[in-house]
């Protein structure tokens, strides 16, 4: 999904500065900082790629703990043997 954004450029006497707004969903999501450096790179004439310079790290996920010990673990169910000898006819 894309985030559409305006350039904006701000002309003075002396000089001009060309600014892009960074999608707040987009700052959130990748869990910048105030205040945080980052590099632009020209890909090409249609792309600029944003690299941080220090990456914070990952927030820690939940492992899935698999039981290995489990005596059934990939067996079908069956019927235990005590309980199919206890059915009666009508």
């Amino acid at each position: 999904m894309g985030y559409p954004t305006k350039v904006q450029l701000i002309r003075r006497k002396a000089s001009e500065q060309w600014y892009i707004n960074f999608p707040a969903a987009l700052a959130q999501a990748m869990d910048f900082a105030r205040g945080e450096t980052v590099e632009w790179f020209i890909e090409d004439r249609s792309q600029l790629l944003l690299r941080r310079l220090q990456t914070p790290p990952s927030p820690k996920k939940k492992r899935l703990v698999s039981s290995t010990t489990s005596a059934n673990s990939g067996n079908k169910a069956r019927p235990s043997p005590a309980s199919s000898a206890s059915t009666t006819a009508p």
